[in-house]
């Protein structure tokens, strides 16, 4: 614990110090940023300021040396920043650096460099601070490669979003609800297959789908009786086919739908009618 510490008030000091002096770097599509530590190789303790202005994205960094700090600065109003979330989403093999959030000098550990945790996802609000990448000292930096995407999501969308806390938590009725307004996809559809995936710790669900009330992409395609696609949720949540209709709600995160909420319909019928009746329903949804 001491190291590490330690660790972090050296590199707050190495923000501290060289902030006068960084390089700024702006992404040429203001979505994504690929550079390379060859460009400063001879000067590994150089700090680059990277300027990113859209909701998602990417950032991959060849052969890291020295440090880069991130500054998302979404095209949005500035009152909606603070009710912004960040996650970012390591590549399966980066490594060469770690991934600090930093605000006025201090540094917190976000991504230690080897960390192999498959699929995992860092989340922090927007205003909590800013990305800081740090190479670690080595040798041989060859075929080091530190990347990551990203994206910033409304906070009201977060309760969607089941790479959060409690990810496979049953929703509450009220969220159920809500999910229904709010989700990316909403199916009405029954489980055809569960195929897990031990080495990425998901599992793919296959969902035969009689009525489509709504879909953002192109998730679910169309066939002779209804339509066809497949949804992801973690394995720990030990998802298995079985029978009956279920409403299948959830996000695109990272350009692949996350499973959030998911009642039986029968029970998403109760749910809506009687909250309908009190005139709390906070969507109209076409009930069969």
């Amino acid at each position: 614990m001491q190291s590490l510490q330690g660790l972090q008030c050296l590199c707050a000091l190495t923000v501290l110090v060289l902030s006068k002096g960084v390089a700024a770097q702006y992404s040429s599509d203001l979505c994504n940023w690929k550079g390379s530590g060859l460009t400063h190789e001879s000067h590994r303790k150089d700090v680059e300021q990277v300027y990113l202005r859209c909701s998602e994205g990417s950032v991959e960094w060849l052969y890291p040396t020295g440090a880069l700090i991130i500054n998302l600065k979404p095209n949005m109003l500035s009152s909606t920043s603070k009710h912004l979330t960040v996650c970012i989403k390591p590549f399966k093999d980066s490594r060469g650096a770690n991934i600090y959030l930093e605000k006025t000098g201090e540094l917190q550990l976000l991504v230690q460099d080897g960390d192999k945790s498959p699929n995992k996802v860092y989340c922090f609000g927007f205003d909590q601070g800013g990305l800081f990448i740090e190479a670690s000292p080595q040798l041989d930096i060859s075929r080091k490669i530190t990347g990551f995407q990203y994206e910033l999501i409304h906070q009201k969308a977060i309760s969607d979003l089941h790479t959060m806390s409690a990810p496979c938590r049953p929703c509450s009725d009220i969220e159920v609800l809500l999910a229904a307004c709010t989700s990316d996809f909403v199916v009405k559809g029954s489980i055809g297959k569960v195929t897990n995936d031990e080495e990425q710790q998901e599992a793919l669900i296959d969902v035969n789908v009689e009525k489509l009330y709504r879909q953002k992409n192109k998730i679910f395609m169309p066939k002779e009786k209804g339509w066809v696609g497949a949804i992801r949720t973690l394995l720990e949540c030990g998802v298995k086919p079985g029978e009956g209709d279920f409403l299948f709600m959830g996000r695109m995160h990272f350009g692949e739908p996350r499973l959030g909420c998911a009642p039986r319909y029968k029970d998403f019928q109760r749910m809506y009618r009687e909250a309908k009746d009190k005139g709390l329903n906070p969507c109209e949804v076409g009930m069969e």
